[in-house]
């Protein structure tokens, strides 16, 4: 007896509007044509199930194919993601985080920076307990299951049903700790009706977006099992007996009892489904072959979604930081952009001529309102067939009467929209081809800047649907190797087959696992130490059968998840609205100045709105370094939460012998973002206080401005802490990679000694005794690699003559303002002119420049004596409107590429024709062009639109040789550029002075 082979495959997209389903044969060479059947119909509400097994029965009706020789169905839902964004109670749950970490974390607890309705509907309970590694990989403390056995009575008692337990530097627990599975299995022998997230298995590095997406899987768990359970009994129904799949955000899929486990990674998987849609239909990557890099343009009724395709065949990954229902979380999610352009879009003639196109749309109702259906909107589709589109769409005859000057404008603004958008997501100038998918494809025209060809591939309207069925299995790993007894190439070697042994035990098929991404990242100021991430895709392998049990195929739970009659969208509980925004008006907006009874001095006491824009505007004066200020931000939102205040006080207030400490952190910043930092610069102040035996000081300043340092004043002299004023001022105007690049260790020797740093867990280090700055700096940093790579580190106290003499005045105030700019931009949509107001904020185009706007096109990192050296490349990009005017002021260099050395900070800034346009110790940063926030030179990312800001350094620097020789080009081994300044100098403007009362 013969029996045929399983060859075919459902796939099943569930969008908002419509739900596409297709059957592929596999055994058909010829992708286009190994598309049967497909179906397109709206997408039914509430019953999203019933829509799915209605579009299954018809392709399976249209194909007449045996249910038993199909080997695979994938869906693609927004069925998860949707529940968190509408902030659906009925399907969420309450979560208790339990964090391992003996000594950190605690200052920033979990669901800090949820939005308030999303914090009430799932913040159950949380608790710290001792556990967590260090980057290293070696054990902070170990796990005690006294500890764990007494949570669990705890949540037991509030009734909670999902757990998250996230571990510091978890990620890297690949040993013999394996902290977060012990205290799983402890929860599960404690309360085994409990359902348990581990968020190592969630995402990678990166603890505050971690423990955030990991909150958000625990929270969804029960739903996702009800909803797979669903889909499952609507396929047994239709007499299907093949493992159920759905789709993830990175092109790939998952099984069904794994996503059962991790919905999470299903959210957002419809642009990946239509990208890979494409690459299957085009032809271009058949047979696990790397073909070209090409783009793919998406066209709904509404927008257009840009993504580009890598030689693999798979959607380039996107760089910003991912937010699901303002949650930031650190999944990896394509890089799209979307235009308001598509089928619906409303054409309009315009009082100064010309026409415009969108971004208003008829979107879905374009059947009614659109001229060629007998509506009366002119519509992108109306001017596509008044043009002669080959694409049989409603009746021509109704668009006759359109003025063919009207028809070839708007095909004009058509064009300018999609090549625009084409540019910002290529990463080199040479012509690519274009992919064009979506039902309102016919709206692009056959030949667009920057394409070599343009490409409509058969069933382009179901593509997403099509990405669903073909989708292959994949892994991710993301681990820290020690690179001191084996090279980095080993290392790598190590990552990628640790990989492919997890994509094969996903269900692919060995012979068929290739690598589609692989990066190297060194770890600043750790020696020897890289982070790796690699990923391996497979084709499924359709004989990894799941369980049958009387005909429908019933696969593991997640525990404490078993299924529960339900019947999807039956709406019995409210689903609770999401919070709206709240209206802030930023020009209204006034710090609060008041004068202290005892001192008489004004003091700007701030708020968490100051703090937001501190935050940003440290980042951007951080140059590419110093860290991310946020994770710092959110420790000091809590102290205000608490009742603390934290105060300012203009320099100028300062008496010649007021005392003052400037403590900050030394170490990787790729430490605090998974470690978040503790005590150890409160630590370092008291260290120093003991060894001076002194019990008093005056005022705290910052040893940099730039970066997480720029914040640590307000920390340490929080009312929490010593309650001490923070001068609006620091001792470097920005971020350097070294504490002897200040301005006082450039003027005044010998005022780093003594000094000491703190671990935060226990162990202390104190230095008397020196040859040099720079000698103090090298020892310590040394020392801090023992004591976990980041440490707080205080050195002796310095006066208030020398701070007025040498510091770098009212950087506080500098870094709100620029913040206050971001703020505005994102408020009124003005994100485009963003640069312009930091420059008019930072002393006006004589002090500060735009230098150049391009996107980057090519990065080069490598770790050289604990410093990350490197360079990107930034080729230009110029920027316009749909009509083609120009929205934001010149760049002060045009055309070509600019190149940016970074050590740990960006040093210059070199032209291709113009040389060097800018050079520390002026500040170069590199913006984001869609928010105007900083990049650290960690997030330079090939394809990233950016603005290149460049901005005068204050006098300090640059008024004598010897603060030339600390900051300047000779300190990084630059002695052939010589140093000359981008603009004047304008000081900035006190915020104390500008807003006090009195």
């Amino acid at each position: 007896m013969t029996i045929n082979p399983p060859v075919y495959r459902i796939g099943v997209d569930v969008g908002g509007t419509n739900t596409d389903a297709v059957i592929v044969d596999t055994s058909v060479g010829d992708h286009a044509r190994s598309v049967i059947a497909s179906h397109k119909s709206p997408t039914t509400s509430p019953n999203v199930t019933a829509g799915i097994e209605r579009a299954v029965r018809s392709v399976l009706s249209q194909s007449r194919v045996d249910p038993d020789r199909v080997s695979s169905i994938a869906v693609g839902t927004t069925h998860f993601i949707n529940a968190i964004v509408e902030h659906d109670a009925r399907h969420l749950e309450r979560v208790a985080v339990l964090r391992l970490s003996r000594s950190f974390t605690r200052e920033v607890p979990p669901f800090s920076d949820f939005p308030a309705g999303l914090r009430r509907i799932m913040h159950g309970y949380h608790a710290f307990l001792d556990g967590g590694l260090h980057i290293d990989g070696s054990l902070e403390a170990p796990v005690r299951a006294e500890q764990v056995r007494r949570e669990c009575e705890a949540i037991r008692e509030r009734g909670i049903r999902c757990v998250a337990v996230v571990g510091v530097f978890a990620p890297l627990d690949s040993g013999h700790l394996h902290q977060e599975e012990a205290v799983r299995a402890i929860v599960n022998r404690q309360l085994p009706e409990v359902a348990v997230v581990c968020s190592h298995e969630v995402s990678g590095l990166g603890f505050l977006e971690r423990e955030n997406a990991t909150i958000l899987n625990a929270s969804i768990l029960r739903f996702a099992a009800r909803t797979i359970g669903e889909f499952r009994k609507a396929l047994a129904r239709l007499g299907l007996r093949c493992p159920l799949h759905l789709t993830q955000n990175d092109g790939t899929m998952i099984e069904a009892r794994s996503a059962a486990r991790l919905p999470i990674r299903t959210f957002s998987s419809g642009p990946t489904n239509s990208m890979r849609g494409a690459a299957y239909l085009s032809g271009m990557y058949e047979d696990g072959k790397a073909g070209a890099t090409s783009i793919v343009c998406d066209v709904g009724g509404t927008t257009s979604d840009v993504g580009v395709l890598l030689p693999s065949g798979y959607p380039r990954q996107g760089v910003a930081e991912a937010t699901v229902a303002r949650v930031r979380v650190n999944y990896s999610m394509p890089h799209v952009e979307s235009i308001g352009l598509g089928g619906g879009s409303v054409v309009r003639e315009m009082a100064r001529g010309g026409v415009s196109v969108g971004p208003d749309s008829v979107g879905h109702a374009i059947q009614e309102k659109g001229l060629v259906f007998g509506g009366d909107v002119m519509t992108a589709t109306d001017v596509a067939v008044a043009a002669g589109a080959a694409a049989k769409v409603g009746d021509r005859s109704l668009v006759d009467e359109v003025d063919q000057k009207v028809v070839s404008d708007a095909q004009a603004v058509i064009r300018k929209k999609l090549e625009r958008a084409i540019d910002l997501v290529k990463t080199s100038p040479d012509d690519v081809p274009l992919i064009l998918v979506g039902g309102g494809s016919i709206i692009a025209p056959d030949t667009l800047a920057g394409v070599s060809r343009v490409i409509r591939p058969p069933h382009h309207d179901v593509a997403n649907a099509v990405g669903a069925a073909v989708a292959k299995v994949s892994a991710v790993v993301d681990m820290v190797k020690d690179t001191a007894d084996q090279s980095v190439s080993a290392a790598l070697a190590q990552a990628v087959q640790l990989a492919t042994e997890r994509a094969v035990a996903a269900g692919a098929q060995p012979h068929t696992v290739v690598v589609t991404e692989k990066e190297v990242l060194p770890i600043p100021y750790v020696a020897n130490q890289f982070r790796l991430i690699v990923k391996t895709v497979g084709e499924f392998s359709p004989s990894r059968e799941a369980r049958e049990e009387n005909g429908v195929v019933v696969e593991a739970e997640p525990m404490g998840c078993a299924e529960e009659e339900v019947t999807l969208g039956e709406k019995t509980l409210p689903v609770a609205e999401p919070e709206a925004d709240e209206v802030f008006d930023i020009e209204s907006y006034r710090p609060c100045i008041r004068k202290n009874a005892t001192t008489g001095v004004q003091e700007w006491f701030l708020s968490a709105t100051d703090l937001e824009w501190l935050s940003d505007g440290c980042y951007v004066l951080g140059c590419g370094g110093g860290g991310s200020p946020y994770p710092e931000m959110l420790k000091l939102k809590s102290h205000l939460e608490a009742g603390h205040t934290l105060r300012v006080i203009d320099p100028e207030d300062l008496a010649p012998d007021a005392r003052l400490y400037w403590p900050g952190f030394m170490g990787s910043t790729v430490v605090p973002a998974e470690r978040l930092s503790a005590s150890e610069t409160i630590l370092a102040v008291k260290l120093m206080m003991e060894h001076e035996k002194v019990d008093d000081f005056d005022a705290l300043i910052g040893l940099e401005i730039g970066g997480a340092n720029g914040l640590q004043p307000l920390t340490v002299g929080s009312s929490k802490n010593f309650d001490k004023p923070a001068v609006d001022a620091d001792w470097m105007g920005r971020a350097y990679p070294t504490m002897w690049q200040t301005t006082i260790s450039a003027q005044v020797p010998d005022q780093l000694i003594p000094c000491g740093i703190a671990s935060g867990d226990g162990r202390n280090l104190l230095m008397t005794r020196t040859d040099s700055d720079r000698s103090v700096d090298r020892t310590l940093r040394a020392a801090s690699t023992e004591m976990g790579c980041y440490v707080g580190w205080c050195p002796r106290p310095t006066t208030g003559a020398l701070v007025r003499r040498w510091a770098v005045p009212r950087t506080l105030s500098q870094a709100w303002r620029v913040g206050r700019c971001i703020a505005r931009a994102a408020a009124t949509n003005t994100a485009s002119t963003v640069v312009d107001a930091i420059v008019e904020q930072l002393g006006g185009p004589a002090c500060a420049k735009l230098l150049f706007r391009g996107k980057i096109v090519h990065v080069e990192r490598r770790l050289y004596k604990g410093h990350s050296h490197g360079e990107v490349t930034i080729a230009h990009q110029a920027e316009a409107d749909e009509e083609g005017e120009v929205m934001r002021s010149e760049a002060a260099v045009v055309g070509g590429t600019l190149r940016i050395p970074f050590k740990n900070e960006n040093i210059l800034a070199t032209h291709e024709d113009r040389g060097v346009v800018a050079c520390v110790p002026d500040l170069i940063a590199v913006l984001d062009a869609g928010t105007g926030r900083a990049l650290g030179v960690g997030e330079y990312r090939y394809g990233v639109a950016v603005n290149v800001l460049g901005v005068t350094c204050a006098p300090a620097w640059s008024e004598n040789a010897a603060a030339l020789e600390v900051g300047g080009p000779a300190a990084f081994d630059r002695p052939d550029v010589v140093y000359e300044p981008l603009g004047t100098y304008v000081e900035p403007e006190s915020v104390i002075r500008e807003f006090q009362t009195s």
